[in-house]
């Protein structure tokens, strides 16, 4: 019999929409655990979920069953139906999203990254974030006027 074998991880990263602070610090740790709960359910489990006030970082191990972006609408738009469950009535994530592959030897690395979020934004802001990580991977086909809505 075959056999079918992947170890692919994503560090994602997506945005409120017009970058609104409706994750609130009361919130935050249910949304992070019922994102945790979706990535489970579509077999790509997480090593990390940090929800800033207008963002989120997910480190992630793809499945091998499932699509990078039928797992970030997915994510989307579980997490978007379940805020406003909660109350938070005009939640709505941006419409684009970033994905970068993770080495197996990075991962304490970007672990430790997104940890940090709380104190790193202190210093920089979530643009100039995504900003630093388009031209650290390379990535030639970014459009802002694109990315930021």
């Amino acid at each position: 019999m075959g056999q079918s074998l992947s170890q692919l991880y994503i560090h994602l990263i997506f945005g409120t929409k017009e970058r609104y602070p409706f994750i609130s610090p009361e919130i935050k740790p249910a949304l992070e655990a019922y994102i945790t709960g979706i990535f489970k359910n579509l077999n790509s489990p997480t090593m990390m979920v940090y929800a800033n006030p207008d963002h989120i970082h997910i480190l992630f191990r793809l499945s091998k069953n499932h699509a990078l972006s039928k797992i970030v609408e997915e994510v989307k738009k579980s997490s978007s139906k379940w805020m406003k469950e909660k109350g938070v009535e005009k939640f709505t994530w941006q419409i684009g999203y970033a994905a970068f592959s993770v080495s197996s030897s990075k991962l304490d690395s970007v672990k430790k990254y997104i940890q940090n979020q709380e104190e790193h934004h202190q210093g920089i802001s979530f643009h100039d974030e995504v900003e630093t990580f388009m031209r650290h991977y390379r990535i030639s086909e970014y459009d802002e006027s694109y990315f930021w809505t």
